[in-house]
């Protein structure tokens, strides 16, 4: 009504030789504010039509029943590889002393007792001497003893200087016996102790680091003409890599699903074999610069496949069930925004377009958060087709 007041007040005021060009643009402007012309230019777009097919059509299609499933999570991380501290042993220098040479290189294979390295140690040469004098002493003392106790036996001596002659001996005894333990504890061979018990005079008897452990060394921490200090400087770690730990990282919600006693399985990329192990701890607090939590697999390593500080990809499957709603992966389709949906089968015969959201990807299938429902028939197999028939 306003356009038309507009028009009627422009002819009154137009001259008449003008009133052609007035009629023709007066046609142009009611059409223009015609009620019909504007609800045409802010009506939304029409919504999607339902796809239908022929029977021919339906027959490059497949349809599945969602239903309720149960299933295990697994949660894909990455890990390095450790050795496994529990059969890890660090080797301490048991005297002082600069080193001479070494024995092993890495990754040999050693035993328990077998030597690692030589060094010129006074302490080592000390300890021998003192179990000498203390092997002497007992002796002696005992052979007064055993003197003096015949002799008390016809009125020879005392009983006093019997019973101190006794003391002597046992004194000495146990010098003799303290300094046997320092001998073990150097890990000299057996062979020089008792060539000492013999008294036999060993003419240089090597100071010896020897290995406490069986296994394979892994670490050698000290070279020729280092000096060392008994009891505190590192030499050498010996492992059992027969077993390694493989630290995991775990971020955010996934932690919920792992817990200790998982299984798990190792994938180096190196080797086609997956090696498997079993989570057996789990970190209490958050790494503070990749904010993961640690997660510790025990793994088998018989083959040595595993390396330390390897890089490897982990699989945790919970032991907990979980149960939801799961489709095969190949009925998610993607529309013009990136949101999923699936194509669902109305009870016309018809599929329409079904927005859903997605939960936990289990292999291939996703579990449905939501969208859909038990019962529900959806397309797993053709879905592109079906959108290509509802584009035309």
């Amino acid at each position: 009504m306003l356009c038309v007041t507009r028009l009627a007040r422009f002819q009154i005021a137009s001259p008449r030789g003008i009133g052609m060009a007035v009629l023709l643009t007066a046609t142009t402007l009611l059409a223009s504010c015609s009620p019909t012309a504007n609800q045409n230019a802010t009506a939304p777009a029409a919504a999607a039509r339902n796809a239908t097919l022929t029977p021919a059509q339906l027959k490059n299609i497949r349809l599945y029943t969602v239903e309720t499933s149960r299933y295990h999570k697994t949660i894909e991380t990455t890990g390095a590889v450790d050795f496994d501290n529990d059969q890890a042993t660090s080797v301490l220098a048991p005297f002082s002393g600069p080193v001479s040479r070494l024995v092993v290189a890495l990754g040999d294979h050693v035993k328990k007792g077998d030597a690692l390295g030589i060094v010129d140690s006074p302490d080592f040469a000390t300890a021998i001497s003192t179990y000498s004098k203390a092997l002497a002493t007992a002796a002696t003392n005992r052979k007064l003893a055993d003197i003096d106790k015949d002799l008390l036996q016809h009125n020879g001596i005392s009983q006093r200087e019997e019973a101190q002659a006794q003391t002597d001996a046992v004194s000495a005894e146990a010098d003799r016996d303290a300094a046997l333990q320092a001998l073990i504890s150097l890990k000299v061979d057996p062979r020089f102790i008792k060539d000492i018990q013999r008294g036999r005079s060993a003419a240089h008897i090597e100071s010896v680091i020897r290995s406490p452990v069986n296994g394979t060394v892994v670490e050698k921490l000290i070279t020729p003409g280092q000096l060392l200090q008994a009891g505190t400087t590192p030499c050498f770690t010996v492992a059992d890599l027969s077993r390694v730990w493989v630290m995991a990282q775990i971020f955010g919600s996934s932690l919920a699903s792992v817990s200790i006693g998982d299984t798990a399985e190792v994938v180096t990329g190196t080797d086609a074999k997956n090696l498997s192990g079993t989570v057996d701890n789990i970190a209490a607090l958050v790494d503070p610069t990749t904010r993961a939590v640690g997660v510790r697999v025990v793994v088998d390593n018989p083959d040595g496949i595993l390396k330390k500080q390897m890089y490897v990809r982990v699989r945790i499957r919970a032991r907990e069930e979980s149960s939801g709603t799961l489709v095969p992966v190949s009925a998610i389709l993607r529309d013009d925004e990136n949101l999923p949906f699936v194509y669902l089968a109305q009870a016309d015969g018809s599929f329409a377009r079904q927005h859903v959201t997605l939960g936990y990807r289990a292999r291939d299938q996703y579990d449905i958060a939501e969208g859909l429902k038990v019962g529900d028939k959806i397309v797993v197999d053709g879905g592109v087709f079906v959108q290509f028939m509802q584009d035309q």
